[in-house]
């Protein structure tokens, strides 16, 4: 009798853990995009880049080039350094403009 119960609790345990797992599907977190495009670019904007890009970034870590990345290289960076520190998202789309517009 004692067998037979651990028999059946042995073979429960297996069909228990041979069945699916339920998985749960969450959606992917909307990655916010660069919208410099969206910023007009005049000389201005860019010395404000500039001046962000030398005073808060050079807070943490030594500065690049600008022509270290390209424009497409730059994005996620600048993004990623965006949650280090407390600059909005104009204030980053003004570096990520300095960042990646030639020199007039």
């Amino acid at each position: 009798m004692k067998s037979s119960i651990l028999i059946g609790l042995v073979f429960l345990s297996v069909i228990l853990g041979c069945a699916p797992k339920k998985v749960v599907v969450t959606e992917a977190p909307v990655v916010k995009e660069i919208a410099a495009e969206k910023l007009e670019i005049t000389a201005e904007v860019i010395a404000e880049g500039k001046n962000l890009y030398t005073t808060s970034c050079a807070d943490c870590h030594s500065l690049y080039e600008k022509e270290s990345f390209t424009a497409e290289q730059w994005k996620p960076i600048v993004l990623r350094m965006q949650k280090n520190t407390k600059l909005s998202d104009l204030q980053r789309e003004k570096i990520y403009a300095y960042l990646t517009t030639p020199q007039f």
